[in-house]
C-alpha cells in the first residue's frame, strides 16, 4: 500500500467513482459518509480490504480527523477530497436569511472543515511538525459557481465560495507543497439524475436531452468515472505544477453561449 485518501460524500454517485478510481490496486481510501447504508457495497467490493468506512457528519471536525487518522494509519495520507453535497435551497424572499445562510452553509462547512483537517495533517500539526512531504486537496464545485441556476441560491453560492477557497488556500499552503484544486462538474449522471429522467413522460424526456445537448456542447451527460479521472489527475504527480486551479468538468457547458437567434 503506498498511499492512503479520504474521499467525503463518497458512498454513491460521483463519491463513489471517485472512491474506486483513487483506491486502484494498492492504495487506500477512508470514506466519510452520514449514512451508513451508502455504503452497503464496500463489503462485495475487490477492494474491500482497503476502504475504510467513516460514518460522520463531513462538516463535523472530530468526525474529519478521525478520517485523517484512519487513513493515515495504514499509507501515508497524501490526498483528500471534499465531495460531499446536499442539495436543499430556499427563495430569499420567502426563507429568514440566517436560515439561508445556514444552507450555504451545508455545502460549504464541509469544505472548509474538510480542507483544515487534511493541511493540518500534511503540516504534521500537533504531531511531527512540517514536513516536505506535502499532500494535494480537491474541492467539488459545480458549474453553478460562474452561471448560477434560478432557485438555487444558497447553492450556487455556497459552491462560489468553495473555489474561492480553493485559490485562497493554494496560495497560503503552496510554499508547505500542499496544492489545492477544484472541479467544476456539469450535469453528471448519477442514480439521483437516472431516477429523475426515468419519471419523466416521454414529451418530457425528450425536452430534457434536447436541453442536455443544447447546455453541454458533447451533447451528452458526463459519467462519474470521468469524473474520477480528472480527480484523480489532480492529485497525482502528474499535476505537480497544477495549484489554485478550477478544472471544468462539464463537457464544454461553462464554453457555451446560448444564441438567442438558434430557436
Amino acid at each position: 500500500m503506498t498511499a492512503s485518501y479520504v474521499v467525503t460524500g463518497g458512498g454513491r454517485g460521483v463519491g463513489r467513482a471517485i472512491v474506486e478510481r483513487l483506491a486502484g490496486a494498492d492504495d487506500v481510501v477512508a470514506i466519510v459518509e452520514r449514512d451508513p447504508g451508502a455504503l452497503s457495497w464496500i463489503d462485495d467490493h475487490p477492494a474491500a480490504g482497503r476502504l475504510l468506512p467513516v460514518i460522520g457528519d463531513a462538516s463535523d471536525e472530530a468526525v474529519a480527523a478521525r478520517a485523517a487518522g484512519e487513513a493515515a494509519a495504514v499509507a501515508p495520507l497524501r490526498g483528500w477530497v471534499n465531495n460531499a453535497a446536499i442539495f436543499r435551497d430556499a427563495w430569499l424572499h420567502e426563507a429568514p436569511a440566517r436560515e439561508v445562510l445556514g444552507l450555504v452553509g451545508l455545502n460549504l462547512d464541509p469544505v472548509v472543515v474538510g480542507c483544515a483537517a487534511a493541511i493540518k495533517h500534511f503540516l504534521g500539526v500537533g504531531e511531527r511538525g512540517p514536513t516536505d512531504d506535502g499532500g494535494a486537496i480537491v474541492n467539488v464545485s459545480s458549474h453553478q459557481a460562474q452561471r448560477a441556476v434560478r432557485g438555487a441560491f444558497a447553492y450556487a453560492t455556497a459552491k462560489a465560495a468553495i473555489e474561492g477557497v480553493t485559490r485562497a488556500l493554494a496560495v497560503d499552503y503552496g510554499p508547505f507543497r500542499v496544492r489545492v484544486n477544484a472541479v467544476a462538474l456539469g450535469s453528471i449522471a448519477t442514480e439521483r439524475s437516472d431516477a429523475y429522467v426515468a419519471a419523466l413522460g416521454g414529451e418530457e424526456r425528450e425536452r430534457f436531452d434536447r436541453e442536455i445537448r443544447l447546455l453541454q456542447p458533447l451533447g451528452r451527460m458526463g459519467m462519474p468515472g470521468e469524473v474520477a479521472d480528472v480527480v484523480a489527475f489532480l492529485l497525482s504527480e502528474q499535476a505537480a505544477f497544477v495549484n489554485g486551479a478550477t478544472i471544468p468538468v462539464d463537457g464544454g457547458r461553462s464554453a457555451v453561449g446560448r444564441d438567442p437567434e438558434e430557436a
